[in-house]
């Protein structure tokens, strides 16, 4: 069998059609029906993916991502029926790698799958989902414009005002900082950041250069990432 993928879904009509979807693609597949059992499962036999419910009775699925990204950074897919922006920001701060609106294509969910799952494996004991660590690094203060960024105190300030980050965002205005002015691809950025190839099936880079952008500029300040139309984004003023 191929990797396996645990499936947390109150749905009993979804996880019939993703077991057997999964299952005829080679994934062997676990199910489970509420949070708490997703939980369980994820603890007891670790899958290699997991895809995610929001909303689930005894747990939901921000929990349960939550409880799971402590311990871990395996893949995982959310599944929503909500298609508000403040729903997905709030999913992938919780620690999602990416999220699927209900109703979707199976085509699209197994598409997405299959790029997360090209992460590689190859785990150790401090990184056991198999994802590939990243080599610390020494502590460097970078600037650009009125920005600052200290990375061994994981603080940014604009002007004189804090930005909280969540991991993900400070990681992605790093990349932008070490490399100011220079036209990044959505390639470059999802192997970077997220580790695995961009294919177009995931609008996460989009969401989460909008979430940044939100966060440099609330004061009213000028944009500082901008969109290079059919090649990536760039930080220049």
């Amino acid at each position: 069998m191929g990797a396996t993928i645990l499936v947390v879904d109150d749905d009993p009509k979804i996880t019939a059609l993703l077991r057997r979807a999964l299952t005829f693609e080679g994934y062997a597949v676990q199910v489970a029906n509420d949070g708490l059992e997703g939980l369980k499962l994820a603890w007891s036999n670790p899958p290699d993916l997991v895809i995610l419910d929001l909303m689930m009775p005894a747990l939901d699925g921000m929990e349960v991502c939550r409880r799971l990204r402590a311990e871990s950074n395996l893949p995982i897919l959310m599944l929503t029926a909500r298609d508000e922006v403040n729903d997905r920001v709030q999913g992938l701060d919780a620690g999602a790698d990416d999220y699927l609106i209900k109703p979707f294509a199976l085509e699209e969910l197994l598409a997405r799958v299959r790029a997360l799952l090209r992460r590689g494996k190859g785990g150790n004991p401090e990184n056991p989902s198999g994802n590939k660590a990243r080599p610390a690094v020494q502590s460097t203060v970078y600037r650009f414009a009125d920005l600052r960024l200290d990375t061994g105190t994981r603080e940014a300030c604009r002007g004189g005002r804090v930005i909280q980050l969540t991991t993900k965002e400070f990681e992605l205005l790093s990349l932008f900082l070490e490399h100011p002015r220079q036209v990044l691809t959505r390639e470059l950025i999802m192997d970077r950041i997220w580790g695995f190839d961009y294919s177009g099936e995931s609008n996460v880079l989009e969401v989460y250069v909008g979430i940044l952008r939100q966060k440099l500029e609330e004061a009213g300040e000028k944009r500082l990432i901008h969109t290079v139309r059919g090649a990536g984004y760039v930080l220049r003023e």
